[in-house]
């Protein structure tokens, strides 16, 4: 098995052209969702399935989710699979969709099209996450074209929607298709990471987000004693947010980065349309992510309790609606897939990996909640969602080294 993997391995760093074509390819696919103006991801999942026919690659299953709101009428959904010898799976998941650039002049060049400068592809989606699309694709040709037979089965999940929710994505798959994964099997999500590979996600935080909304009194902004200002309770109210929330939820805990609960303001709606005009409503939002002994009932209780502060000091109406949440989930930092991990990384990137904790949200939440131990790992420059979005294309190869690792070693039951 050691030959084969080498051989592998060789062929893989031969790829260097693949990696720069396939990123040209799905950066032009623009796979938008219809909340951010798009159609959604059919053509790229076209793009994707016609690849990996053209390198032999034959069981090919489609799991698309209805959507009216996109002209195909449906969010795509691709999982390929290659046979091994055991009775276990390698799953990969990456997803397909992106987000929008943002202002055009904020790149150096157009964002649609991947611009390669030395070892770097720039343009929207090639990190996030094309180069996963790419380590993935290129270790199926890998697989494909020696015909090997690995210890484990290997299966490639391509997603829909997952910027936007994973309704029509990976919940969409688990509830059509649950029979497909295994406790068992083996579950990485190349999602989230360090520039050097040396951290493997294993836990996030608990997401909670709230919607405030004040409403007072409009009037004119020559006689404010005549309306009640919701801009100014709702500012008092982002402050205390932003103020006391870290002081009551003060817990730590250092597997997580930062080591401690968030409370952030953000999203703010527009309120009145001219200078001259006191708001009499006002609305922004708060997104917290909050470590797993943190309760999400007790934070949402102490942000009633300022609202009720700012509306009896100011004379308004305070309204605290939760727009979206998510619980916590954590695998053991000692799980099989983790050490396996480890070892890969160590074999490929030279360093030792340790396991870490995030506040951001993966959809490796969703499969540790059906009891799968998925861990988060690659090797990223984390430029995700900004403008010149870029790529290593070293690193895609190498992270599809460290799957051809995982792959080539058995798991004993």
């Amino acid at each position: 098995m050691a030959d084969t993997l080498d051989t592998i391995f060789r062929s893989l760093d031969a790829c260097r052209q693949d990696v720069a074509h396939l990123q040209t390819l799905l950066t032009a696919r623009k796979a938008l969702g219809p909340e951010n103006g798009g159609q959604g991801e059919s053509a790229k999942a076209l793009c994707i399935a016609d690849w990996l026919a053209a390198q032999g690659v034959s069981d090919l299953v489609r799991l698309d989710s209805p959507d009216s709101r996109v002209e195909s009428g449906l969010r795509p959904n691709v999982l390929a699979r290659l046979p091994g010898t055991g009775k276990h799976t390698l799953w990969l998941f990456a997803h397909m969709d992106v987000v929008p650039p943002g202002p055009a002049d904020a790149w150096t060049s157009d964002p649609w099209f991947a611009r390669s400068e030395g070892d770097f592809v720039y343009g929207r989606g090639v990190e996030d996450n094309q180069q996963a699309i790419a380590s993935m694709l290129l270790l199926a040709k890998a697989v494909q074209a020696m015909k090997a037979s690995p210890p484990l089965h290997l299966g490639l999940v391509f997603m829909a929607d997952e910027e936007t929710g994973s309704a029509h994505g990976l919940s969409h798959i688990l509830d059509t298709a649950s029979h497909f994964f295994s406790p068992d099997d083996l579950y990485v999500v190349p999602d989230a990471g360090s520039p050097r590979g040396d951290v493997i996600e294993v836990a996030e935080k608990s997401q909670i987000w709230f919607r405030i909304r004040i409403t007072g009194q409009q009037c004119h902004a020559s006689t404010p004693h005549k309306g009640r200002n919701a801009l100014v309770a709702g500012a008092e109210m982002v402050l205390l947010c932003h103020e006391l929330l870290p002081t009551a939820f003060a817990a730590r805990d250092e597997l997580f980065s930062p080591p401690f609960s968030t409370f952030t303001p953000s999203k703010h709606e527009a309120n009145v349309p001219s200078v001259n005009v006191v708001p009499g409503n006002d609305t922004f939002y708060l997104d917290c992510r909050l470590l797993p002994q943190v309760s999400a009932e007790e934070v949402r209780g102490k942000v009633l309790e300022l609202a009720a502060t700012v509306a009896d000091k100011r004379n308004v109406s305070v309204e605290v609606d939760i727009v979206q949440q998510q619980a916590a989930s954590a695998i053991p930092v000692d799980s099989p897939v983790v050490t396996r991990l480890q070892a890969a990384i160590t074999r490929v990137y030279g360093v030792q990996a340790r396991p870490v904790g995030i506040g951001g949200a993966t959809v490796a939440a969703l499969l540790r909640q059906r009891g799968l131990h998925a861990a988060v790992w690659s090797c990223l420059e984390n430029t995700c969602h900004q403008p010149d979005e870029r790529s290593s294309v070293t690193a895609t190869i190498r992270d599809a080294q460290v799957f051809a690792h995982l792959l080539m070693s058995p798991v004993h039951a």
